[in-house]
């Protein structure tokens, strides 16, 4: 899909080329005189006012239009407008065209580093070192994992989070705290005493349902030393185990094949009183927070997702920055650009929150990020153990798998809930699967 993405890329700028008139997208040398037809950091008149454009993916409804309007309402001088792409291959090529062709784009958001990349190498991106009055580093925690070549081509500007909701009424019955570090094995218990006849004791989203098997690669490698697999580790055993006998365990959680195959709505099963646990991630909020289509008498309490390591020490959980923005290298109002860049990150985009978007910078209050994402239900919140969810200290990681190894790694764990494959047999062929696709694709 890369390989597709990147070449479609290319067939783009190469048609630009050959036009008359069309920009590649690469910038001058800093220093340099900007060739005919190509634009400079500021060209506009001295007192003209400045028209930016900016490129997302989220609905304008969301929280974009109103970030935009609230910039727009105190800067008279330079007057943002929204785009919004749709985040998929065929919304990210059009982007993608818009630059190579140079329709006045001026700031774009980066959804994968994949992407980011792949804008670096079309030389559609600025390096935001150019500018010196703000240190990245220093505001963001985790933003490192956007550099590139030691370099900022794009500013995270979100952090995401994963985690686990609960039923609080039904944690309160069954006698059990709400836990602040804890194992899967711990979870299976509480799942195994939460259940009842007409509930689950756990239900979770099919997207973050293989972090556990990304947490104890990432602490421990997806290779070897000597470069083979390191999928078939004993962890990754464990995690098959347990999730299994929970699936065959009466309700504790929804068969594998069953959830699948009814594509169950779970983030509405369990606001619907029929689920006491979610493994799930902030995008939930959205539903919880809407009482209208899902109205529900019960608090939520939260607790981190749980580990299968051992040790607290060696556990990273999902998570990190993203919503990652870039300015065009070939903008023509770079620093009024890096201008809204700086105030959107700084908590300009505080309007996107109640939709799960949550500030990374730490120049944004904790407390008005939490007031903003619960509004008018806050009441219906444990709000101690949300702030400790949000604002943990642990590890996090950003799945960066290539989607031909997640496929292969669900195939194998599908056949193994399904009870195709025993467990070592599941584990070999994750291994062996992946090692040929590590062979095929060596350098």
């Amino acid at each position: 899909m890369i390989k597709k993405q990147t070449m479609a890329l290319l067939t783009v700028i190469a048609v630009c080329t050959a036009a008359s008139g069309c920009s590649t997208g690469t910038a001058p040398a800093e220093g340099t005189t900007s060739p005919a037809g190509s634009t400079g950091a500021n060209s506009n008149k001295p007192g003209e006012k400045i028209v930016l454009t900016m490129w997302g993916g989220v609905p304008a409804e969301s929280g974009p239009q109103a970030v935009v309007d609230a910039w727009n309402a105190k800067n008279p001088d330079i007057q943002v407008k929204y785009e919004r792409f749709v985040n998929d291959d065929a919304g990210n090529m059009k982007l993608d065209t818009a630059l190579a062709t140079d329709q006045g784009v001026d700031l774009f958001v980066n959804y994968s580093q994949t992407q980011l990349q792949r804008r670096i190498d079309a030389g559609f991106t600025l390096d935001l070192g150019t500018f010196t009055d703000y240190n990245i580093d220093e505001k963001i925690n985790g933003a490192g994992e956007w550099k590139i070549n030691s370099k900022y081509y794009a500013m995270p500007t979100s952090k995401s989070q994963f985690f686990v909701w609960f039923n609080k009424e039904m944690l309160d019955q069954a006698g059990l705290k709400i836990p602040e570090s804890w194992t899967w094995q711990e979870m299976k218990t509480y799942a195994e005493k939460l259940k009842s006849d007409k509930r689950y004791g756990l239900v979770q989203h099919l997207e973050p349902f293989p972090d556990p098997l990304d947490s104890i690669s990432v602490k421990y490698g997806y290779t070897k030393p000597d470069g083979s697999s390191n999928m078939d580790h004993a962890l990754y055993g464990q995690w098959l185990e347990t999730l299994k006998s929970m699936m065959q365990d009466g309700r504790t959680t929804v068969p594998y094949a069953e959830q699948v195959t009814s594509k169950m709505p779970v983030d509405t099963v369990f606001l619907k009183g029929e689920a006491a646990m979610l493994n799930a991630g902030t995008w939930i909020f959205r539903s919880s927070n809407n009482m209208k289509d899902n109205p529900r008498s019960f608090k939520i309490a939260f607790a981190p997702v749980p580990r299968l390591a051992e040790k607290a020490e060696d556990f990273v959980t999902r998570g990190g920055t993203g919503d990652a923005i870039s300015i065009n290298a070939k903008s023509k109002n770079r620093e009024a650009a890096w201008k809204f860049l700086k105030w959107y990150a700084d908590g300009g985009m505080l309007p996107m929150v109640p939709g799960g978007r949550f500030p990374a910078s730490k120049a944004v209050n904790a407390d008005e990020t939490i007031k903003l994402l619960l509004g008018d239900n806050a009441a219906t919140y444990d709000q101690e153990s949300l702030k400790k969810v949000l604002f943990q200290n642990i590890p996090t990681y950003t799945r960066s798998l290539p989607k031909q190894v997640l496929d292969l790694r669900q195939e194998e764990y599908e056949s193994f809930f399904t009870g195709k494959k025993d467990l070592k047999a599941t584990l070999d062929a994750i291994a062996k699967r992946h090692n040929d696709y590590l062979k095929q694709n060596k350098k």
